[in-house]
């Protein structure tokens, strides 16, 4: 099977979804079965990101593809016509549910190009049952049409045993962008007297993480971040709305507890492993971290057993599998 693999997304930067893009990557390069060509255009500014958005998938990526079995795109980018099946992994739909948290070119190719790709495309991938749920909701697939490929983790890096960093402190992790709800948790933890540091890459919407108790350590290389996750007293990941939340699995593998939104996609993946908050108010959020530090024993066991269920092995045979589906 000659498969297409879109690359793109890994010249954006090195959050969830790349983290998805070179997990599976990894995996599909080793199988005998496939014949992998890795796709791409262009680099990571935001003009280019545009162009590729605009022109690059809707028509020059069908030509390249042309003489392939199938066509992966990695993210809700792709062709609305193309000669061959497509396959497009769906991450979540946040930008037309909450398209105000999004910047404007987002904003705009949600609304104009997202419903009529999805729906263009031969299937779908969702990388939870939650963004299956959204996807047959808010973009009128037929569930039939979409298939689940649950995100994972490394592994290697994200483990147990290692450095861990010193101090007493929360932490959370996220670009600074405010679907993330990074100002309720600095509120949250600012009640309860914590430090709380902050993982992830300057974003938009103008987050302002400046507080006393609060310290930016900007995006850390995934070891850093292990580092980081291991001396937490607790991962805060109250996002106001993710598709899966790789972090709650890093989290989880390092044997840290996790306090994430009730309700969600990391609902799903923690399974009962972690506290559930109202990640629309901050005394909620709060009183999960208490939760949290209560029971820390008991939701590092059990985090860290959830986490075993998810790898980069069993996302790239659920690929495959839609893979064969396509071109069935």
């Amino acid at each position: 099977m000659k498969v297409g693999y879109d690359v793109a997304p890994l010249v954006l930067d090195s959050a969830g979804t790349a983290r998805y893009v070179s997990g599976v990557l990894d995996e599909l390069r080793g199988r005998d079965d496939l014949e992998l060509h890795e796709l791409t255009w262009g680099g990571g500014g935001r003009a280019t990101a545009a162009v590729r958005d605009a022109a690059w998938y809707p028509f020059v990526l069908p030509v390249r593809a042309r003489t392939l079995d199938v066509l992966h795109c990695t993210t809700f980018r792709a062709p609305l016509r193309a000669p061959l099946p497509v396959v497009v992994t769906v991450h979540d739909l946040a930008a037309i549910r909450f398209p105000e948290l999004f910047t404007t070119w987002t904003r705009l190719y949600a609304r104009t190009f997202l419903p009529a790709v999805l729906r263009a495309a031969t299937r779908i991938l969702a990388v939870s049952e939650f963004t299956k749920r959204d996807v047959a909701a808010l973009a009128g697939v037929p569930e039939e049409r979409i298939d689940v490929a649950y995100n994972a983790a490394d592994t290697r890096t994200f483990t147990p045993d290692g450095q861990s960093a010193e101090g007493d402190y929360v932490l959370a992790i996220g670009t600074l962008e405010p679907r993330k709800n990074l100002p309720r948790v600095i509120e949250a933890t600012g009640r309860l007297g914590l430090e709380l540091r902050i993982a992830g890459a300057r974003g938009w919407g103008d987050v302002d993480t400046r507080a006393p108790h609060v310290r930016w350590v900007g995006r850390p290389s995934d070891e850093e971040l292990a580092t980081l996750l291991r001396g937490a007293l607790c991962l805060a990941y109250p996002s106001l709305w993710e598709g899966f939340g790789i972090p709650v699995l890093e989290a989880m593998l390092c044997g840290t507890p996790v306090v994430t939104s009730e309700g969600s996609a990391m609902e799903e993946v923690a399974a009962g492993a972690a506290e559930l908050v109202d990640p629309q108010d901050a005394e909620s959020i709060a009183a999960g971290i208490e939760r949290a530090l209560g029971r820390r024993d008991e939701l590092r066991s059990a985090g860290f057993a959830r986490a075993q269920r998810f790898g980069w092995a069993q996302t790239a045979d659920a690929v495959v599998d839609c893979y064969r589906r396509a071109l069935a």
